[in-house]
């Protein structure tokens, strides 16, 4: 039986940055929409959306992370039990596998992902109760189907190369957008390159850790994108989903932001994972990259998000 430990290391929290990254642009996409914190400061927001206050929108927020942080948990713990009853997991390199090593019952590491599937549930009801924007319903069910059949049932799509085709749309434009939308009921330029950018860097993360298990990959028949590209390729579209983001900044600055140049800061943490990769590395020493562009999107984030807000 799994300890705590083992739970925890299961949920495989170095993802969880790239959970809040979303929420924290489209909140800050929100603020900036209705005039930034000066204007919910000096109550100066009419004629744009007199019915938001800038505590709905902070208690939205909340929600919306709750949303984000339990699709990503549940969806690791499904991950988790759809590979391991494949025998994806047999030979990863990396964090605890519950459903590979025996340290739990399939049936416990399913159940820990429809736990977690339904807090998300709830917390996107209780959003959608708060927004009246019902027909998000259907967006919530097809981010848990995304989350479920990446590796789940009879035809996963992460086995067919677009496991970083579905983190872009559900990651990136889906999460922030979504954020941005219940939030104030509008979009803008800079949410959308605020979403792209995220969706970026989350599919840079999964096609480096994507890299990382080409060999392991291919044994087991798993088709990434990473796999279909080649070693050599899928390091330099690595390098591309970490770039492009802080060229989409200029779109911010056109749309009235000039503070988000603050995130040009995230290419420090951004500069030893490129290194990393881009040098040849492989197996473990992969690991870390992994762990250094979900930090990177993190701080990009909170960046972009303040300097929208701003």
């Amino acid at each position: 039986m799994a300890d705590a430990a083992q739970w925890i290391s299961g949920a495989r929290l170095r993802t969880l940055p790239l959970a809040l990254a979303p929420v924290l642009i489209g909140t800050g996409a929100a603020i900036g929409s209705l005039g930034g914190f000066t204007a919910f400061i000096l109550d100066d927001i009419s004629g744009k959306d007199d019915h938001v206050s800038f505590g709905q929108i902070l208690l939205r927020g909340f929600l919306a992370l709750l949303v984000s942080l339990c699709l990503q948990i549940g969806s690791n713990y499904a991950n988790d039990y759809s590979d391991g009853i494949r025998g994806t997991d047999d030979e990863r390199v990396g964090p605890v596998r519950l459903t590979a090593t025996g340290a739990a019952e399939p049936h416990e590491v399913k159940r820990a992902a429809f736990i977690f599937f339904g807090l998300a549930g709830v917390s996107g009801i209780v959003l959608i109760l708060i927004s009246q924007a019902w027909w998000f319903l259907i967006v919530g069910a097809a981010a848990v189907a995304a989350a479920w059949f990446y590796t789940g049932g009879r035809r996963p799509y992460g086995y067919m190369g677009l496991g970083e085709v579905f983190v872009f749309v559900f990651f990136g434009l889906v999460a922030t957008l979504g954020t941005m939308w219940m939030q104030v009921g509008h979009l803008s330029l800079s949410g959308w390159a605020g979403a792209v950018s995220i969706g970026s860097l989350a599919s840079a993360v999964l096609m480096v850790n994507n890299l990382r298990d080409i060999p392991t990959d291919i044994e087991a028949d798993k088709i990434t994108l990473a796999v279909r590209m080649g070693d050599n390729a899928a390091r330099i579209a690595y390098a591309v989903l970490v770039l492009l983001p802080f060229a989409l900044l200029a779109l911010a600055i056109l749309d009235g932001h000039p503070a988000v140049a603050l995130a040009i800061l995230a290419l420090v943490p951004a500069l030893n994972p490129l290194k990393t990769v881009l040098s040849g590395t492989t197996g473990p020493g992969l690991i870390p990259p992994i762990k250094s562009t979900g930090l990177t999107g993190l701080a990009f984030s909170a960046l972009m998000g303040l300097g929208l807000a701003l």
